[in-house]
């Protein structure tokens, strides 16, 4: 038979010995039980039953009768159990790396590997996270994202360093209470490299870079409102990018969605920045594209957002497609949908009624689409919604019937009746 052994210095062999194959002495990964009571090795027992043809119990030497098997599930759950005991090193094993990598990331040459590892020890849990905030490490790996916007030298070596640093930074928890973070994160020169790292960096560095925005908005929201708003339209015009990309990244792209919606929620301003940064067009540009529900409500709440505001309503009138993209999702995708898509209606047709923007409202369906409203619920829609439809219909119906494709719903709904236009 085949004899089966252990390397020389092989850790199986501090296994217990119950946990061993009595076959092959080796740690047992699938253990089965036979007639006999004693467990095995899957493979091993199988070989030894169907390749060298015994009919005995390897350890007992007892003829059997049944070849059957059965799983022993209980002592795989102990040995998982023992070897995930042994996988997971100590705390103070934990705290001596991390002090160690702390130690040297200033003077090593080879930063990135030593972030990497940096990375991969903040993962092992909660407990060295803590210990890695007590011995200054968000400072450290602040000082070392700034590099990205002071150093000209070596931009590819020192790019690659500020992208391991953000991702290592992004598995640090912090909350409103941790104010020296939310210092050190919110100054301007920090601002502004994980900035470029949202406009340059890699997928996954894009994503955090918005998920430590998110985070700094849902820790501190007022004083993510100022800082957001005294950031330059690039800032914008990187988030709306991201948002374009959800084909390669639909996480980041789904973050940056409600990052903007957010900041634009809190700041007039901010929807000022957007608006110049061209947010109106792409958002416009993306919504006929949207067929999942979440992200058309929430690139229809953004339009809406922007049409508050007179340079975000005159972007959205001269876009030309903008009262096309927002009728055709009315109806058609939710209740939450439609009812931004009226508010989107009333501002442009009432702050700028003119004989396009009306014109317009009726060739791609508005017009239907908000007589339709009325009856909705057999009562016509609730509450402010239904308050704007009928201030639209009747602030300019006497428009609308000059034209040939006036609806008939809407001529009965003025009492108009028969009357020719």
């Amino acid at each position: 038979m085949e004899k089966f052994t252990s390397s020389p210095g092989d850790p199986s062999m501090d296994f217990p010995q119950h946990f061993r194959c009595p076959i092959s002495m080796e740690l047992m990964k699938d253990p089965v039980t036979i007639s006999t009571g004693v467990s095995y090795e899957r493979r091993n027992i199988e070989k030894w039953f169907h390749v060298y043809k015994r009919r005995t119990c390897p350890a007992t030497m007892q003829s059997i009768e049944t070849l059957e098997m059965t799983p022993n599930h209980t002592l795989k759950r102990v040995i998982d159990a023992w070897l995930d005991s042994r996988a997971k090193p100590s705390s103070s094993a934990k705290h001596d790396e991390l002090e160690m990598i702390l130690g040297t990331m200033d003077s090593t040459p080879f930063k990135v590997s030593s972030l990497r590892k940096l990375r991969s020890v903040l993962e092992t849990g909660d407990d060295v996270k803590e210990d890695f905030r007590k011995s200054g490490g968000v400072e450290l790996l602040v000082r070392i994202i700034l590099q990205i916007s002071v150093e000209n030298h070596d931009f590819v070596s020192t790019f690659s360093s500020c992208e391991e640093a953000l991702l290592a930074l992004h598995q640090v928890p912090f909350s409103a209470d941790d104010e020296e973070i939310l210092q050190l994160l919110m100054r301007p020169d920090c601002m502004r490299s994980m900035a470029i790292m949202l406009q340059r960096g890699s997928l996954e560095a894009r994503f955090c870079a918005i998920s430590m925005f998110q985070k700094m908005a849902k820790a501190d929201a007022h004083r993510w409102k100022i800082v957001a708003r005294d950031h330059g339209i690039d800032f914008f015009k990187s988030l709306m990018e991201t948002v374009s990309d959800d084909r390669i990244c639909a996480k980041a792209s789904s973050s940056a969605l409600n990052l903007l919606t957010e900041t634009l929620e809190s700041s007039k301003k901010s929807r000022l920045k957007a608006v110049e940064a061209g947010a109106v067009c792409t958002l416009i540009e993306l919504l006929p594209e949207s067929s999942n529900r979440s992200r058309c409500e929430k690139i229809m709440q953004l339009i809406k957002l922007l049409c508050e505001c007179p340079d975000g309503r005159l972007a959205f009138i001269e876009h030309g497609l903008g009262i096309a993209a927002v009728s055709k999702k009315m109806l058609n995708v939710s209740n939450a949908a439609t009812k931004i898509g009226v508010k989107i209606l009333w501002l442009v047709s009432s702050f700028h009624p003119t004989e396009r923007v009306l014109e317009e409202m009726l060739v791609y369906g508005a017009v239907q689409k908000l007589v339709a409203q009325l009856n909705v619920g057999g009562g016509g829609g609730q509450g402010t919604t239904r308050d704007r439809v009928v201030r639209i219909l009747k602030l300019h119906g006497g428009t609308w019937r000059r034209f040939p494709c006036f609806p008939g719903e809407l001529k009965n709904y003025l009492g108009l009746g028969n009357d020719s236009c």
